[in-house]
C-alpha cells in the first residue's frame, strides 16, 4: 500500500490522478445540483421529478452510446496527454453554460450542459485505462489502477455531498472553478504516444458503423462478451436507483433534501467498501466466483428496502423531515442499512468484472474494449431509463420500481454464473478466446 500511495508523489501519475478526480467530482456535483434544484425548487409534482430525473441520467449516457467507439479510436492510436488537454479545455466552456443554467433556474441550459459533459467524460473515459499501462511499469500497474478507482469512489462522494447541500448560485461558481483547475492539472500529464500496435488504426468518425464493429469484435472473446453483459446489468440497475433517490425520499419518505444527499452518500461509500472487500477476498485474482451470490445479495436487499418504504407515514405536519427527523424515524436506519448493503454487495459484483476488460487483450486494444464496454452499458443504460419513464407514466410508484431492479437482479447473477463457468475452463485452456 506504501508503494501505492507513493504514486501519488510521482508526476507520471499525479496529474493523472487529479484530473480524473477532478472529473468525477464535477460530473456528480452538477448533476446532482441540478437534480436538486429541480426536485426542491421548481417542480412539485412526484410525476414530473421522477421523469426529470430518468431524462437528465439518460441525456448524460447518451453520449457514451453514440460515442464512445471513436473515442476508444483516439484513445489507442492518437497522443494521449493531448487528448487530457482539449477536452479539459472543452469542460471549462461546458460548465460555463451549466453555471448560466443553475443561475437563472433555465432546465434547458442546464440539460445542455449535461449532456455536454456527457460528451466530454465519452472521451476522456478510456484514456485513464489506457494510460495507466504506458506510464507505470508494470509492478505498479495495479496499485496505480487501484488508487484512480478509490480517488474516484471519493470523488463521486464529495461531489455528491457538496452537490447536495450547496445553493445553486454556489454550485455554479464551484463547477466553473473545478473546470479551471482540471484544465490545469490535464496540462501536466505526460506525453503517451500511441502503442506500436495501434498506430495505424484509423479513426471511423461514422459512429454507428464504428459502433458495431467495435462492439461486435469485442463481444466474440466470450469472457468479454459475458462481463460486459453482467456489468451492463449492474449499471442499468444502478442509475434507476440512483434517478429515484431525490423523488425516493421527497415524495416517499417524506424527507428534505439532507436526507435525499445522505442516501446518495450512503451508495458511494458502500461501493467503495464493496470493492475493498472483493479485493480482499480474491487477494489480486481475477475471477468471478463471488459475483453471482453478490448480485443475489443485492437483490435481496434491494427487497427488502421496498417492505422498507412501501407504508411509510406520512410526516407530522406536512412539513418535509429532516435528516435528524429520519434517522429518529421508525425504520430509518433498516432503510439505510438497506442502501449501504445494496451498493456494497453491488461493489463486490462489479468490480472482478472490470478486471476482465483489461486482462485479456493486448494494451494497445483496451482502451477500444474500455470504449465497447461503455458503448453496451449506456445502451442499457438508456434502455433503463426509458423503461423508468414508462412506469412513471403507468403510475408506478418509486417504490414499487424498486421491485423491478430486484428482479433485475437474477439475470445479472445468472450471467455472472455463466462468466465464473468460463473462467474455470479457462483454467485448461491457453487460450479461451
Amino acid at each position: 500500500m506504501q508503494v501505492s500511495l507513493a504514486l501519488l508523489t510521482r508526476r507520471r501519475f499525479l496529474p493523472l490522478f487529479a484530473t480524473q478526480f477532478l472529473n468525477a467530482f464535477n460530473d456528480n456535483l452538477f448533476k446532482t445540483a441540478i437534480i436538486m434544484l429541480v426536485t426542491f425548487r421548481i417542480f412539485s409534482d412526484p410525476g414530473k421529478e421522477a421523469a426529470f430525473s430518468a431524462v437528465a441520467g439518460g441525456l448524460f449516457i447518451l453520449p457514451f452510446f453514440l460515442l464512445s467507439a471513436p473515442a476508444g479510436q483516439l484513445a489507442d492510436s492518437r497522443y494521449k496527454a493531448a487528448i487530457v488537454r482539449a477536452v479539459k479545455a472543452a469542460e471549462i466552456g461546458i460548465m460555463a453554460v451549466g453555471a448560466v443554467g443553475l443561475l437563472l433556474y433555465n432546465i434547458p441550459l442546464m440539460l445542455a450542459a449535461l449532456l455536454a459533459m456527457g460528451v466530454h467524460s465519452t472521451i476522456f473515459g478510456p484514456i485513464k485505462y489506457a494510460i495507466l499501462p504506458q506510464h507505470l511499469p508494470p509492478h505498479e500497474v495495479l496499485g496505480g489502477t487501484g488508487l484512480v478507482e478509490a480517488g474516484t469512489y471519493g470523488a463521486i462522494l464529495l461531489g455528491t455531498i457538496i452537490g447536495g447541500v450547496i445553493s445553486p448560485e454556489a454550485a455554479a461558481g464551484v463547477v466553473l472553478a473545478t473546470a479551471v483547475v482540471g484544465y490545469l492539472a490535464g496540462r501536466q500529464v505526460p506525453p503517451a504516444p500511441p502503442e506500436a500496435g495501434a498506430k495505424n488504426l484509423r479513426v471511423d468518425w461514422n459512429v454507428l458503423r464504428s459502433s458495431f464493429r467495435l462492439v461486435g469484435a469485442t463481444m466474440r472473446i466470450p469472457k468479454l462478451f459475458l462481463a460486459i453483459a453482467a456489468i451492463s446489468f449492474f449499471w442499468s440497475q444502478g442509475i434507476i436507483l440512483a434517478a429515484q433517490f431525490p423523488p425516493l425520499v421527497k415524495n416517499t419518505l417524506g424527507a428534505d433534501q439532507s436526507v435525499a444527499t445522505l442516501f446518495l452518500a450512503i451508495f458511494s461509500v458502500g461501493v467503495a467498501i464493496g470493492s475493498v472487500i472483493i479485493n480482499r477476498l480474491l487477494q489480486g485474482e481475477v475471477s468471478a466466483r463471488y459475483s453471482p451470490v453478490a448480485a443475489l445479495v443485492m437483490g435481496a436487499f434491494v427487497v427488502d428496502l421496498y417492505f422498507s418504504v412501501r407504508d411509510w407515514p406520512a410526516p407530522p405536519g406536512g412539513t418535509l423531515r429532516s435528516l435528524q427527523e429520519f434517522m429518529d424515524a421508525p425504520g430509518g436506519w433498516r432503510v439505510m442499512l438497506d442502501l449501504f448493503g445494496t451498493a456494497a454487495a453491488g461493489g463486490v459484483f462489479v468490480v472482478p468484472l472490470y478486471a476482465f476488460l483489461t486482462t485479456v487483450v493486448p494494451i494497445a486494444e483496451t482502451a477500444r474494449t474500455v470504449a465497447a464496454n461503455n458503448i453496451v452499458n449506456a445502451g442499457a443504460m438508456v434502455a433503463s431509463s426509458a423503461l423508468l419513464a414508462l412506469l412513471v407514466l403507468l403510475d408506478f410508484t418509486v417504490a414499487e420500481t424498486l421491485l423491478v431492479v430486484a428482479a433485475g437482479t437474477v439475470g445479472a447473477a445468472w450471467i455472472a454464473w455463466r462468466l465464473h463457468l468460463a473462467c474455470a475452463v479457462a483454467l485448461a485452456l491457453p487460450d479461451s478466446r
